[in-house]
């Protein structure tokens, strides 16, 4: 098992361990090297304490460790904050001094050629003058090394859940992305803007919530394949318009991008608590899609899943993500892959009552109204037939194991990442609605361990309404602080857990 580097940058929001991260995550994927990182930060402009975890090695790596090999801190409170993390033989960097004289000198510790770096700053272009000189100073400066970085031939990708989103949508032809921007779903929107021009596509930002979910209905119903987006606390007033959509059979995908609730608990942190939400939200009995990636190229390949859907059957999509997947960076071989999303909608009548099947009138016959449910209840049947053509869970590790571990959504690599030194089977679930119902033979008769990042551990609820498996709350590790798995801690807590 090749081994694994961590380095945290932190600071004040403002200072730059951002464009650090990047800069030297971009470097080892272009070299080759599997890179992982991830943010975190406070509702804050300035000031505070923000930091960044990156991870990289010659191997896969999903997600980050506890124990960090290089610290750099822009200020002291990120130094009292972390040093207790710094390895015993690791590198504190730490002055007043600019970002990228930093960046010079981790490219020294890593043994990488200094060229590598200037090619980088030549690409991003703003203050190359300015720059160029700190990163040349930190790199005369650094006299120590921590690793060799030998460039390796390697066809790998960087990029992050809310980037797979957006890039799953455009390649599903979307018309109109209508969103609030409410973290983490922010970037969507802001990738979505960048390419609207390009792409041909409308993307508006809305005063709130309720105006973007009706906007959406409205574009959607004139034909337009359109998606509407925000976080958990948006998607809460939208879903009044998503009842109609059930009821109109309006096809409209829904972004929900999950974080810490209720109310705005911890705005900018993680949280899988949203998962009953998306599979309820709404009023009355409708159809529905529910998927949920767990790394950015399931991210584009579901987003696209959801259009599919939506469209062929009329039906609301829901991709349900979360900020730990929406913002942290993959590297990724595979680019991932497409079906062919055909419109299905014409421009008509639409209302949120039961209608006649002659010119669309709102009636409350009840000979009508029993043929229209039954005849919306009968896309569930089809919708899960269909869905047996797709990927909806994943098996890792040891396939015939008696030790299962189930989960979802971004916990997955923590989850791959912690077992591999542990003889056991993962099962990621990707298709929450329709659920796969080969999940109850996979899990029949097992020893099972859920992983989410909820209090309750949701998708345990799920699997005993779907296969009638009760996994009792011993047997779930879960994380409610707003925090994501790392994955030396989660080997300990598994490796715990089975050997019982």
């Amino acid at each position: 098992m090749a081994q694994r580097y961590n380095i945290l940058f932190g600071g004040p929001a403002g200072s730059g361990p951002n464009i650090l991260t990047h800069i030297l995550g971009e470097a080892l994927v272009k070299m080759g090297y599997y890179v992982f990182y991830s943010r975190d930060y406070q509702s804050l402009i300035r000031g505070g304490h923000n930091f960044n975890v990156l991870t990289f090695s010659e191997e896969p790596v999903n997600s980050n460790d506890s124990q960090m090999d290089i610290l750099v801190a822009f200020d002291e409170n990120t130094e009292n904050l972390h040093r207790k993390e710094l390895k015993k033989n690791g590198v504190l960097l730490n002055g007043d001094k600019e970002n990228m004289y930093f960046a010079g000198r981790i490219f020294k510790l890593l043994c990488i050629e200094f060229k590598v770096l200037d090619n980088i700053l030549k690409e991003l272009g703003k203050k190359y003058d300015e720059n160029i000189k700190e990163a040349k100073q930190g790199y005369e400066d650094e006299k120590k090394n921590v690793c060799k970085i030998f460039p390796k031939k390697e066809g790998l990708y960087f990029v992050n859940g809310n980037q797979g989103i957006a890039n799953g949508a455009i390649e599903s032809g979307l018309n109109v992305y209508i969103a609030y921007p409410m973290t983490p779903s922010t970037s969507v929107l802001n990738e979505l803007a960048e390419k609207a021009e390009e792409k041909n596509m409308t993307v508006l930002e809305l005063e709130n919530e309720l105006a973007v979910a009706n906007a959406g209905m409205g574009s959607a119903a004139t034909g337009a394949i359109t998606m509407v987006g925000s976080s958990g606390g948006g998607i809460d007033l939208m879903t009044e318009a998503m009842s109609m959509t059930g009821m109109a059979e309006i096809p409209l995908v829904f972004f929900l991008a999950q974080r810490p609730g209720p109310g705005t608990g911890v705005a900018t942190y993680n949280s899988q608590g949203d998962l009953h939400m998306a599979r309820h939200a709404g009023h009355g009995e409708f159809q529905r899609v529910v998927l949920a990636p767990g790394d950015p190229k399931e991210s584009f390949e579901l987003t696209n899943q959801a259009f599919y859907f939506s469209q062929k059957y009329k039906i609301p999509s829901i991709i349900v993500s979360d900020k730990h997947l929406g913002e942290s960076f993959y590297t990724l071989k595979e680019k991932g892959k497409a079906v062919q999303v055909v419109k299905s909608t014409v421009f008509g009548r639409y209302n949120s009552y039961e209608k006649n099947n002659v010119n669309f009138s709102a009636t409350e016959d009840a000979a009508i109204t029993k043929e229209n449910f039954e005849r919306r209840m009968k896309k569930i049947p089809m919708i899960t037939k269909d869905a047996k053509n797709f990927s909806r869970y994943e098996i890792y590790g040891d396939k015939k194991s008696k030790n299962v571990i189930v989960s979802w959504g971004s916990t997955k690599g923590a989850i791959i990442d912690a077992i591999a030194t542990i003889k056991c089977k993962f099962l990621h679930i990707k298709y929450i609605e329709p659920f796969p119902e080969e999940v109850e033979k996979e899990l029949k008769g097992k020893n099972i361990l859920l992983i989410e990042n909820s209090s309750t551990g949701m998708l345990g609820d799920v699997i005993r309404e779907k296969t009638g498996i009760l996994i009792d709350n011993k047997n779930k590790i879960l994380r409610y602080d707003g925090r994501p798995f790392l994955a030396d801690e989660l080997n300990k807590e598994i490796n715990k857990r089975f050997k019982k």
